[in-house]
C-alpha cells in the first residue's frame, strides 16, 4: 500500500469562515476595496484585530436584477460553493486577515462554470493585487 504526501486541502466552508457581522460588512461598504471581474464584484477589507477565521467570506445578489428569491438563492448556493472548492488559493498564498463580500452583477442566470471560473478571475487578481500592495 503507496501512501501519499499530498497535503490534504481544506475544502470546506464553516460557521467561523463566514461574514455575518452587520457592522462588519457595514464598513466593508464604506471602507473597502473593490475588483470586478465581470459578472462578479469582490468587495474587500484588511481586518486588523485576530479573529478566528483569516478571512471572513459572504455572497450576494442584488433584488433589483433577480425578483425571484428562488433564482437568488440559487446563485448565492453556486456562489459559496465556487468560492468553498477556491479558497485555498488565498489561504495559502496570502497573509493577514480580510473580510470579502462576492456580488453577483449579472443579469443572467449563470451556470456553475461561469461562477466558477469568475470566482477563479477573481481570486487571482486578489492575490496579484495584494502582492503588489506588499512591493510597493
Amino acid at each position: 500500500m503507496k501512501t501519499c504526501s499530498v497535503e490534504k486541502l481544506n475544502f470546506s466552508f464553516p460557521k467561523k469562515e463566514k461574514l455575518k457581522s452587520k457592522k462588519l460588512i457595514e464598513r466593508l461598504f464604506n471602507e473597502g476595496k473593490h475588483l470586478t471581474v465581470f459578472p462578479l464584484k469582490l468587495l474587500y477589507l484588511p481586518i486588523e484585530a485576530p479573529m478566528d477565521s483569516r478571512i471572513k467570506a459572504s455572497v450576494a445578489v442584488p433584488k433589483k436584477n433577480f425578483k425571484s428569491a428562488v433564482q437568488r438563492n440559487r446563485i448565492k448556493r453556486l456562489l459559496r460553493e465556487a468560492y468553498r472548492l477556491n479558497k485555498h488559493h488565498v489561504f495559502n498564498n496570502s497573509e493577514g486577515n480580510f473580510a470579502f463580500l462576492i456580488l453577483y452583477l449579472g443579469k443572467e442566470m449563470p451556470s456553475f462554470h461561469e461562477i466558477d471560473k469568475g470566482i477563479k478571475a477573481i481570486l487571482q487578481k486578489f492575490l496579484k493585487k495584494i502582492d503588489n500592495a506588499k512591493v510597493d
